[in-house]
């Protein structure tokens, strides 16, 4: 028997697959819930742009490092948002490419201001399983090691629900891999995912200080975990707080926002710049071989209308 020793991250990569990382893991999820709720499409009044990279278990080797890129935007001939998620996720051997589009219908809003909204994407998702092993003896001697890269392609839908009420509270439930089409090649299911989500902004000091809570609770009905942030915002303008993932880790997270907002006879805009960062500490046993997750999250929002002329007559004689 050969003796074929893989290396650490790879192990961890199939494990994560096997249980919870067919969803990529962000801790500033807050910032841009489209991302697991197609629900949540539409819901400002801006069209927003967001990105999101994060480095995960830094110095593990191999470690995973996650690129996401989201759009959407309200449409109000449609009297609903529409989305585009595109995002790559590099775990070890294996690389994940997805990309989704998706359409959230608006209810009318509430008496007491919330918007409710169901959403439903489409997503074509894409794995690869690469064949860079490391190890001690001739990898290519063991018959269990696949020795050639393989990759396989599938389509499959998301649901989701969601409410807001703006500077007030938001909440939502959705899922994904609904139909847990098979990659048939590689012989691989996605499990379907289940998200509860929400969050509610006390105002300590009308606008100027904001206390922000969000919640949001994950499981494949295998494994189970949740994610709490808290934050303040102070002058709508720059926020810090700490999020907290039970067994695994603790991120201090911080951000800073600049708005813009311009009217003349013919045009007005709005234009919201973020940028926001967090460094996970791990908490779990990986605390002994990793320095940490760092994760950036950048965006931008605006908004650009022409304002019609007014057709004004007025007689000379009375100029």
């Amino acid at each position: 028997m050969i003796r074929t020793s893989i290396s650490l991250l790879c192990a961890l990569g199939f494990v994560a697959v096997s249980v919870a990382q067919q969803d990529p893991q962000y801790t500033q999820w807050f910032m841009d819930p489209v991302g697991f709720n197609p629900g949540a499409a539409g819901h400002s009044e801006l069209t927003c742009i967001s990105g999101t990279y994060r480095n995960q278990w830094q110095d593990l080797g191999a470690d995973p490092n996650t690129s996401l890129l989201n759009a959407n935007t309200f449409i109000d001939a449609i009297k609903g948002g529409v989305m585009l998620s595109v995002y790559n996720d590099a775990l070890g051997q294996e690389t994940n490419n997805m990309l989704k589009a998706g359409y959230a219908f608006h209810l009318p809003t509430l008496s007491n201001g919330a918007t409710v909204s169901a959403g439903l994407a489409v997503t074509m998702f894409n794995k690869t399983i690469g064949n860079n092993w490391v190890s001690i003896d001739p990898w290519q001697d063991d018959p269990a090691i696949p020795n050639q890269q393989s990759s396989a392609s599938a389509y499959d839908v998301d649901l989701g629900i969601y409410i807001r009420k703006p500077g007030s509270f938001y909440a939502g439930v959705s899922a994904t891999h609904v139909a847990q089409t098979e990659l048939g090649a590689l012989s691989i299911q996605p499990k379907r995912h289940l998200y509860f989500m929400g969050g509610y902004d006390y105002a300590i000091d009308s606008d100027y200080l904001v206390l922000r809570t969000n919640v949001l609770a994950k499981t494949d009905l295998n494994a189970s975990i949740a994610d709490v942030n808290v934050n303040v915002l102070w002058n709508q303008m720059a926020w810090a707080g700490v999020s907290w993932r039970p067994g695994d880790a603790v991120a201090p997270v911080a951000g800073f926002q600049y708005k813009m907002e311009s009217k003349d006879r013919t045009s007005e805009s709005t234009q919201v710049f973020r940028l926001g960062y967090s460094y996970d500490i791990t908490t779990s046993d990986l605390q002994n071989y990793s320095n940490g997750s760092h994760e950036v999250f950048i965006s931008y929002c605006f908004k650009f209308l022409q304002i019609p002329m007014t057709q004004r007559h007025s007689n000379p004689r009375f100029l």
